[in-house]
């Protein structure tokens, strides 16, 4: 945690917002959908599929694959909890929401679906979208997809099992938007970036999240940053957005949300 707070001092002091930005592509994405404050009517389900969770006190046994939440340390876990503590926020559930209208993602991956807080938002922002999430836990990927089906979220394909065992077995080959938020661990977060980075077509985006949960997350960060094929790459201290917009050179920002 001294390292999140000490990380976070540092990126207010070199962070911008669209003031500083002379990228008319970043520019866009910055002003029409980080800084967009048109409540759209699906935020209203992306709240409600929220609160259900939290209203749920049901306990599942959870298995952690990777870095597991910091608060829940427990195998047995009530479902509220896990919404409450490990669950995808609503202000970046409406960001994931936004990014997906946005971007008009047709095909979207998602590595760690926990309870679907996430999938659902990703799969409102586009609903002809194809959504394909993978989820290590049988337990919590089990509980995901009753829920999202039960809030008529048609559009997602939960998968259940390790991330290297499945997404070398994707039906797609190319990805429009690929949001990494299950193992935040240096080498693994790398594994995944290489094996996925095939699928990136020019206007593919791939987040990263909790890019300061630890030194060798970010250490991963900036490997990811300077990968040859990787253009522009915005830091949102919670999230790091990469792209691989080949008309652009090479720019990295930093900005406040």
């Amino acid at each position: 945690m001294f390292y999140q707070v000490i990380q976070y001092i540092k990126f207010l002091f070199k962070s911008t917002n669209q003031h500083g930005i002379h990228s008319p592509f970043v520019f866009d994405l910055v002003t029409k959908c980080f800084y967009d404050k048109a409540h759209y009517s699906a935020y209203n389900a992306i709240s409600s599929y929220k609160k259900s969770l939290l209203k749920i006190n049901t306990k599942i046994n959870v298995l952690d694959l990777g870095k597991g939440s910091r608060l829940i340390k427990r195998k047995e876990r009530k479902v509220y909890a896990i919404a409450k503590n490990a669950g995808t926020t609503y202000k970046r559930a409406k960001l994931l929401y936004r990014l997906s209208k946005y971007f008009k993602s047709k095909s979207i991956l998602e590595l760690g679906t926990s309870l679907g807080i996430a999938t659902h938002a990703l799969s409102s922002g586009h609903p002809e979208a194809k959504v394909t999430t993978i989820e290590g836990c049988p337990n919590t990927a089990k509980f995901a997809k009753e829920g999202l089906q039960a809030h008529q979220a048609n559009n997602i394909t939960v998968i259940t099992g390790d991330f290297n065992d499945h997404i070398k077995k994707l039906d797609s080959n190319s990805f429009d938007l690929v949001f990494f938020d299950g193992n935040h661990q240096k080498e693994a977060t790398l594994n995944y970036f290489e094996v996925l980075l095939p699928t990136a077509h020019n206007n593919s985006v791939f987040i990263f999240d909790d890019i300061y949960w630890s030194k060798g997350m970010t250490e991963a960060w900036e490997i990811i940053k300077q990968h040859p094929k990787v253009t522009v790459t915005i830091d949102t201290f919670y999230w790091g957005l990469v792209f691989f917009r080949r008309e652009q050179v090479k720019e990295h920002f930093t900005i406040r949300i």
